[in-house]
């Protein structure tokens, strides 16, 4: 694209201005206003507002700041303001006050607007050779930044034709805005920048444009003035002080907006990368000598021929008497200097994730730890990160990343991350204590029928008596008559029920002696009875009951146990599988259950996905509906002895689940009701072998991976009617990234807008009937959940109103 001027003549009054109404003009994008002396003093006060050609609206009223005079112009040479960028526009509207002094001769509003190139000109012109230093520009200490060049952004070579003028080299750099609105499309930035190099040259006078570099708020970068973008090319930025130094100008007004941080980036790139080519430190101070006597925008006072200290990266207005670059961007220079000098601003490790988990307020980790950080300084202007174990580089990544993995011997470590500048400065963040602890060891089941061990009613294993507000009681839980060894024992699981709660609250179980987590394993309200499946490490022989609020009893039924060891049973996932429905008759005779009744329900062999023999153990989620009395259901190995034990309680009209491991005898379980008569469902999602084949549990203890109310794991946000969530389990709080069959969940909904049932089941398989968890309106409730793990993740599907939902994880099995 070519570029054409129109100009319109200003007659001055008698009282010292000179006025141009509005009127309608060929169609133009920069305006200005210029005179015929270059060195005549300019107007006290010049305004323009423009007509848009495309809907017709005048703008509001734009001050033009003057132009620096330039020294030794030819004939035709002219005093102007700078230019202003309107965008398409058709009319024009100016008023220019003289002040106190008189108006300078041959005043004239100057238009620019492109034009179809005449074809041919500027290709025939932009090749010609212009004198330069010999060889290529010199090294620079940093990467040179991407620069569109002048055929890129449409430069028209046959209206400057003169040569470019070389320095010896650049000390500093001058930072410069154009006028113009900010709300300019970058596409339009070739436009703009040919408008103002066409005014420069053509309205002005100038051989070229001024600018050395020009950069958009999108952050591209232009070459201005016509010589090399690596060589040391005079410009006509900043009167006085062109030699030796480059201007740099982003496009738009910065007196009342900042410029965007990718302008502010772009602008330090080149900076660095100009004074890089010479040595000089962007951060440092420089000395400059003026060929103007003036003062500046911030009052000094300069003599022509001396020299003065300056900022290596400074602004127009640092030796102009010009508000250029604007209130905004001035602020931003010390970020630019920053930027360009470096090192690394505001580094700092963010979270320490993967494997890694936080414990009382100190991250652990027992697989790959994955470190992620946070700094100030774009990616453009880091060279590297190194992230540090004891002060030792453990591994290296680019500039652009803010996250690296690393693996961590057994012990306490020191983590913390290095930024390498593009200046070769180096920062280091503060150190994070990361503990790298042994994975947990793979172990095997060992189901028991099912035995009381604790119930504070009646002082069983326990002090007799309610479990205060903020009580703890601690459980021992092996040796003596529990049926659990007194050695070798990881964990166990306990079907846990609170009873004749007093208040709202909540229970924690976890491993004695230890610090509890924010994990919870029952939740439930005043008068409530509600079980559910805990397994829970054993530290010293022992476990530890919390209550959060009011009082409750609690009841504590031992279903099985963990070694360290072969000699116990391995787990197979199943996908979850209806197997009992008495309300249809599936698996079972059709019929709600009667008072004292028993329903035998076979379990392996057929199409259960069980196999005939070998099986030591099922894992059923039950849940009870439709009940007509306050009851309990008991769930037992086949033609043994039914134990004191209870697996789910209820009252009348309640639907309620819980997970139950059961040993299996005769190849069935068996399910008792005490009082009234209530249906039952099972829902099968594996069982133990004695095979050696099958998975070992590693566990965990409770830590949160969910909860959907402040987007711990997910997004925050309730789960919709038919809508489901998918949780990311593995390579996380502990969890090895490879190898998981699956994962054992304490699942909790909470605050459903509608009764409703929630089903846990492997990511990216088809929701088969299986339902994990009953609720109705307002309730808050718990389940246990072994799910198979796909792709890394589990599913979570409501079916109707909203709910949120909220998963800890107790451990996982691999094999």
């Amino acid at each position: 694209m070519a570029s054409s001027v129109h100009t319109v003549g200003l007659a001055v009054s008698s009282d010292g201005s000179a006025v141009l109404g509005r009127r309608g003009t060929d169609p133009f994008s920069t305006v200005g206003v210029s005179w015929r002396d270059p060195k005549a003093a300019g107007p006290a006060r010049v305004e323009v507002r423009t007509r848009d050609a495309g809907t017709g609206a005048w703008s509001g009223w734009h001050q033009l700041d003057a132009s620096d005079p330039v020294a030794g112009l030819g004939a035709g040479a002219r005093g102007a303001t700078e230019p202003l960028w309107v965008g398409p526009s058709d009319g024009v509207q100016v008023q220019v006050d003289g002040g106190a002094g008189a108006l300078p001769a041959g005043l004239r509003v100057d238009m620019v607007g492109d034009a179809p190139s005449t074809g041919g000109t500027q290709a025939a012109v932009a090749p010609r050779d212009t004198p330069r230093p010999p060889g290529t520009g010199p090294a620079s200490s940093v990467p040179q930044p991407t620069i569109v060049n002048r055929a890129g952004w449409g430069a028209d070579e046959s209206i400057s034709p003169e040569d470019p003028v070389y320095m010896d080299d650049v000390h500093g750099i001058f930072v410069h805005h154009t006028d113009g609105a900010v709300d300019y499309d970058c596409a339009d930035s070739p436009s703009i920048i040919r408008g103002i190099y066409a005014y420069h040259v053509q309205t002005e006078g100038w051989k070229d444009i001024g600018y050395n570099f020009l950069v958009d708020k999108c952050g591209t970068v232009f070459e201005g003035r016509k010589g090399g973008v690596d060589q040391p090319v005079e410009g006509a930025h900043t009167a006085g002080w062109n030699q030796d130094t480059a201007g740099i100008a982003v496009l738009g007004t910065y007196t009342s907006v900042s410029a965007s941080n990718a302008a502010l980036t772009s602008i330090a790139r080149v900076a660095a990368w100009k004074l890089g080519q010479y040595g000089v430190d962007p951060s440092s101070t420089v000395t400059l000598t003026t060929q103007t006597t003036q003062t500046s925008g911030t009052g000094r006072t300069f003599t022509a021929g001396q020299s003065y200290p300056f900022a290596a990266i400074s602004a127009h207005r640092d030796g102009v008497a010009t508000e250029c670059p604007g209130d905004m961007l001035y602020a931003q220079l010390g970020t630019i200097r920053s930027y360009a000098a470096g090192p690394v601003a505001g580094l700092a490790v963010s979270s320490v994730s993967g494997a890694a988990y936080l414990d009382g307020g100190t991250y652990h980790t027992t697989g790959p730890a994955t470190v992620n950080w946070t700094t100030s300084t774009p990616s453009s202007l880091i060279s590297a990160f190194k992230v540090l174990v004891d002060g030792t580089a453990a591994t290296t990544v680019a500039g652009t990343a803010r996250s690296a993995t690393v693996t961590l011997p057994v012990g306490t470590h020191a983590v913390s991350v290095q930024g390498i500048h593009q200046s070769g400065k180096a920062a280091t963040s503060a150190a994070t204590t990361v503990v790298a602890d042994a994975p947990p060891p793979a172990t095997t089941f060992h189901p028991l029928t099912p035995t009381r061990l604790m119930d504070t009613r009646y002082g069983t294993g326990a002090p007799k008596g309610a479990v205060g507000p903020g009580g703890v009681v601690s459980l021992p839980v092996t040796g003596g008559s529990t049926g659990v060894p007194a050695s070798g024992v990881t964990a166990v699981v306990l079907n846990v029920t609170a009873t004749g709660p007093t208040a709202s609250s909540y229970l924690s179980v976890y491993p004695d002696g230890t610090a509890r987590t924010s994990a919870s394993n029952l939740n439930f309200t005043p008068g409530q009875t509600i079980p559910n499946l805990v397994v829970v490490p054993v530290v010293n022989g022992k476990v530890d009951f919390y209550n959060h609020g009011g009082s409750v009893n609690v009841i504590a039924d031992v279903t099985g146990y963990y070694t360290a060891d072969t000699t116990g049973s391995t787990y197979r996932t199943l996908t979850p599988t209806r197997l009992m429905d008495t309300r249809y008759g599936t698996g079972v005779r059709k019929g709600a259950v009667g008072p004292g009744g028993v329903v035998s329900l076979p379990v392996t062999g057929g199409s259960t996905g069980v196999p005939a023999s070998g099986v030591t153990a099922v894992v059923l989620n039950v849940t009870a509906t439709g009940p007509t009395a306050s009851s309990f259901v008991s769930v037992y190995p086949d033609g043994t002895a039914r134990t004191s034990a209870s697996n789910l309680n209820f009252t009348p009209g309640q639907t309620i689940p819980n997970l139950v491991v059961v040993p299996v005898v005769n190849g069935k379980v068996d399910f008792y009701n005490h009082g009234g008569s209530v249906n039952l469902i099972a829902d099968i999602s594996g069982y133990y072998t004695s095979a050696t084949t099958g998975a070992k549990y590693s566990n965990l203890g409770p830590r949160r991976l969910m909860d959907t109310r402040s987007g711990i794991g997910v997004r925050t946000g309730k789960v919709g009617p038919g809508a489901l969530v998918s949780l990311p389990v593995t390579g996380d709080n502990g969890v090895p990234v490879s190898g998981v069959t699956a994962v054992v969940l304490n699942v909790t909904a909470t605050g459903p807008t509608a009764s409703s049932f929630v089903s846990v089941y492997p990511d990216g398989t088809t929701r088969t009937s299986a339902s994990n968890l009953n609720f109705v309106k307002g309730e808050t409730i718990p389940n246990l959940v072994v799910v198979p793990v796909v792709n890394g993740k589990v599913d979570f599907w409501n079916a109707y109103g909203t709910v949120d939902l909220i998963a800890d994880i107790m451990g996982y099995y691999t094999g």
